[in-house]
């Protein structure tokens, strides 16, 4: 059958057939895109190991959940939905693109099982994929343009702005799908002049469009325009392949990669060499990140993946507070980095030491480790791991804030940061009623249950009420419990987390045989921090759960009864700790356990709460450290609570309550705002028989 127009595979241009340039343009575009793909690649093979091929099934479930599915895009629902529809359609279009390609070079080529109605269906499928897309970047390009998302916004001493790069993308894939409108928009009018059968053209679409506008146009003009459309597609089909590596669109290619590499244990730390065991680590020559190749590859690769979205630093406590970090120019000033290092073209650029120069101190000890900025990144860029092997790099050059030598050293002198006797680590018990006698196990007695206290708990004086209630809970449940007393140590939690690894292994190592000793079968901590540590850090010991889990067992099976609120006026929020929340996941269990008192009123800090809680700015030796903020993350927080409508906020971790309580004085809200921990308000609310 005679077609309508010539095709690209046997057309001409001044003599010359164009399936010449059918086939040059794909061989040079393929060539350029693997030079730069190989040099891309160069220093990921230079980079440390990272064993990341484990539980592959559940690896493609995530895969398919968080990077086909485009799970957490719709978090910031516009551009969620913008995203997705222009995912979905370069999904639909890609067989498109295949096509497209071929066709230059036969004008039979057809998929495998892409004939008859199957193809037709897809034809169907892509004029309407093709349409929306054109939508969705016009609506992409108005938010760049003219709304501009603050999040979007790169502050002067990042570097230049990006959005001349978006905008770039943006206008490229429209000129595919336009350049595709007008290839098949033009072959369907000359269908239509000729009185030829046309295929199916759904109506309101592109090329449905295109082609009842050029219905008028001579079949010579249309001939012309369909060559020029299939060409111009070409050649900005191939450009786009080959500019992709070159900014923070690398991602199209690495995004489906990255989330099947992606960390699947929460609360964990890496080790600071994969495939060197802890009794090895004397042998190491260097510690941590010092140099660049000391990333491990997928840490590179997330810096390639890195979308520039702004989702990670729009919700990073420390960017809000003003401190020196944004979790999202860490993986961009990296990225630039390496492709200085690494260029294209030429000699590098530069061959700047890391920090110092590319990554600050100030900005990495400004991380307190919540986790919020992985939490909300799409692609699930890893940053906890990345600072804390650039923190184990510092501190094995000596690079620690002055503010945090002093607990160091005291943690390993006295195994707390106060520096205070180990013999009065279980002194916190005196204030008990004399009759109330907590058995230090391992010295005086055996129980079931070890009630592990950690630092904090055992020597401030304000959270040893904590302790206390905690004791008088786990009594009045009936359980057995005790504590190490000087036997114990700090957990190290913190310890790890600030580089410190040799000191957090001795450690770990003395209260591994200390709980061993003990002889308990299981572990109790108020501290989501204590709790994380020995859940995490921590092996071959009894299982731990944090006390929010015991209260709901005790209220669940009858072991204690609740009484009507004290105050039914109060209303109450609950701020989820970090290590609790987002580290551990344990949402649920301190909320039943407040609403397990009768009368009680509680609210939603709406929007952050939960997985988008805002850190108190705690945790450990935070407490200790001085860094530049323009306000206190913990005052943010109370003005969050307040904003709400709640008068007392509850939380289950001692820091926490530390910096609520310092924030309530520190804001003048004394008497209309107060804090109280979870096992304080169960406590206080236990009917004694």
């Amino acid at each position: 059958m005679e077609a309508a127009l010539i095709s690209p595979a046997k057309a001409t241009v001044f003599g010359i057939p164009t399936v010449i340039f059918s086939l040059i343009i794909p061989i040079v575009g393929v060539g350029i895109f693997t030079y730069i793909i190989a040099l891309r690649l160069k220093p990921m093979v230079k980079a440390c190991p990272d064993p990341r091929l484990n539980r592959p099934a559940h690896r493609f479930f995530k895969m398919i959940k968080y990077a086909v599915g485009q799970y957490r895009h719709p978090r910031y629902m516009d551009a969620g939905i913008i995203h997705i529809i222009i995912f979905a359609g370069f999904v639909i279009l890609s067989l498109r693109s295949i096509t497209i390609v071929m066709s230059g070079l036969s004008s039979s080529f057809v998929l495998p099982r892409m004939g008859g109605i199957s193809g037709q269906i897809y034809l169907v499928l892509k004029d309407v994929a093709e349409t929306f897309v054109l939508l969705a970047c016009l609506a992409a390009l108005y938010r760049r343009i003219v709304i501009k998302p603050e999040r979007y916004a790169v502050p002067a001493k990042y570097g230049k702005e990006h959005t001349r790069e978006a905008v770039l993308v943006l206008l490229l894939i429209i000129g595919l799908v336009t350049c595709d409108m007008l290839f098949e928009g033009s072959r369907a009018a000359a269908e239509i002049q000729k009185g030829f059968k046309t295929e199916i053209l759904v109506p309101i679409t592109g090329t449905w469009l295109a082609a009842h506008v050029l219905t008028v146009v001579p079949v010579h003009t249309l001939q012309n325009l369909h060559l020029g459309a299939y060409f111009t597609h070409e050649i900005i089909f191939f450009f786009f392949l080959c500019f992709l590596p070159l900014g923070k669109h690398f991602h199209v290619l690495t995004s489906l990669p990255n989330v099947f590499f992606m960390k699947l244990d929460k609360g964990t730390v890496k080790p600071v060499k994969w495939g060197v065991e802890d009794e090895d680590l004397d042998e190491l020559e260097s510690f941590g990140v010092k140099k660049f190749e000391d990333f491990t590859w997928k840490h590179m690769l997330d810096f390639y993946s890195c979308a520039d979205c702004g989702r990670c630093s729009d919700n990073c406590p420390a960017n809000a507070v003003g401190r020196p970090l944004s979790p999202r120019f860490i993986s961009i000033k990296c990225r630039d980095y390496s492709f200085n290092k690494y260029p294209l073209i030429g000699k590098p650029a530069n061959n700047r030491s890391l920090i110092g120069h590319v990554l600050e101190e100030d900005e990495i000890w400004s991380c307190t480790t919540c986790g919020a900025c992985e939490q909300e990144c799409p692609l699930f860029i890893e940053y906890i791991d990345k600072i804390i092997d650039i923190r184990r790099g510092m501190v094995d050059e000596g690079m620690v804030p002055q503010s945090l030598q002093k607990p160091l050293r005291a943690i390993e002198k006295r195994g707390n940061p106060y520096g205070k006797m180990e013999k009065k680590r279980g002194d916190w018990t005196k204030d008990l009623p004399e009759d109330f006698n907590v058995k230090i196990l391992g010295k005086n007695g055996t129980a079931d249950t070890l009630y592990f206290v950690d630092s904090v708990t055992s020597y401030d004086d304000r959270i040893q009420e904590i302790g206390r209630a905690a004791a008088r809970f786990l009594d009045a449940a009936g359980i057995d419990f005790g504590i190490l007393g000087p036997a114990e140590r700090d957990s190290g939690h913190e310890v790890k987390r600030f580089g410190e690894e040799m000191l957090f292994q001795d450690l770990r190592d003395r209260n591994t045989d200390a709980i061993l000793n003990s002889g308990a079968k299981n572990i109790i901590t108020t501290d989501p921090h204590t709790f994380n540590a020995l859940k995490n850090d921590y092996k071959g010991i009894p299982p731990v759960e944090h006390i929010s889990r015991t209260i709901i067992n005790a209220v669940t099976w009858g072991n204690i009864r609740l009484k009507h609120i004290e105050n039914p006026g109060k209303i109450y929020t609950y701020h989820d700790p970090c290590y609790l929340g987002r580290h551990n996941n344990l949402y649920d269990d301190p909320r039943k356990a407040i609403d397990a008192i009768p009368g009680i009123k509680r609210i939603e800090m709406e929007g952050n709460c939960r997985d988008r809680s805002f850190c108190c700015g705690g945790g450990g030796l935070m407490l200790f450290y001085e860094p530049i903020e323009e306000k206190r993350m913990s005052q943010v927080r109370v003005e969050m609570a307040k904003q709400a409508g709640a008068n007392v906020m509850v939380t289950a971790c001692p820091f926490c309550m530390v910096n609520i309580e310092d924030a309530i004085k520190t804001s003048g809200l004394e008497g209309e705002m107060e804090a109280i921990d979870l096992v304080e308000l169960i406590e206080r609310h236990m009917i004694i028989d």
